[in-house]
């Protein structure tokens, strides 16, 4: 496994982590270009814990962020001091971070995540619950508002902004949401499905997937087995 890129992301990166929040890790590596040619392919992701850490593939991290996967694409999108692996393989897929960007696909996969988080929130009762429950509640509406916060800013100029400039709503949000003002929630989500609707987005129909393969091909050159002198 050679790795290529890999930073903390998650509540740390957005600027919403709380003294009891995990740190999360993602990362892309190369596997060895001969192993997919053997009987058994190479892992495609790599998942462990203590510490949360997420690794993908070349290909798998590439096909996420082709469809608009938002935890594998804001790999390409961390601010700089949340980067713990940046080789030269890793700068050129920040520098080609927007040819992944289509515009229904970001709308569907922000709206789509989004969407399940409510649908969570729909589980919850009515704010008399445990507090452990509460606290899930509180953190299934900060990932709902933090998405379509997100897409909706990517959907309309093409930048995905990470470290968020007012953490501090989305906490009260969470808060208000755990208390039981559920409609807070569905309110948000159905006027960022109007957003888009109206919004002029510069991101294009499709994904420049000739420029994300020409990355990978690359990568695949550069991971074969040297020549034989």
């Amino acid at each position: 496994m050679h790795l290529l890129l890999s930073g903390i992301v998650g509540s740390v990166a957005y600027g919403l982590a709380g003294p009891s929040s995990d740190v999360d890790r993602i990362g892309v590596f190369a596997a060895p270009t001969v192993a997919f040619h053997g009987l058994h392919p190479p892992t495609e992701s790599v998942v462990t814990t203590d510490p949360d850490t997420t690794l993908h593939e070349a290909r798998k991290w590439c096909r996420l962020a082709l469809s608009g996967n938002p935890t594998a694409t804001e790999l390409a999108w961390l601010p700089d001091d949340c980067y713990e692996t940046r080789t030269e393989f890793g700068e050129r897929l920040i520098a080609i971070r927007s040819a992944f960007l289509s515009a229904p696909r970001v709308r569907d996969a922000y709206l789509g995540y989004a969407g399940q988080q409510f649908r969570k929130l729909e589980s919850r009762s009515d704010g008399t619950f445990s507090s452990d429950t509460r606290r899930r509640t509180a953190k299934h509406a900060r990932h709902l508002a933090r998405l379509v916060h997100q897409g909706r800013l990517l959907y309309a100029t093409g930048v995905l902004e990470i470290r968020l400039a007012d953490p501090g709503w989305f906490r009260a949000f969470g808060e208000r949401v755990a208390d039981g003002r559920l409609t807070e929630a569905r309110t948000l989500l159905a006027e960022v499905e109007r957003d888009f609707d109206r919004t002029r987005t510069p991101l294009p129909d499709r994904p420049d997937e000739a420029r994300v393969e020409r990355w990978l091909l690359d990568v695949r050159a550069a991971h074969l087995p040297p020549a034989a002198g």
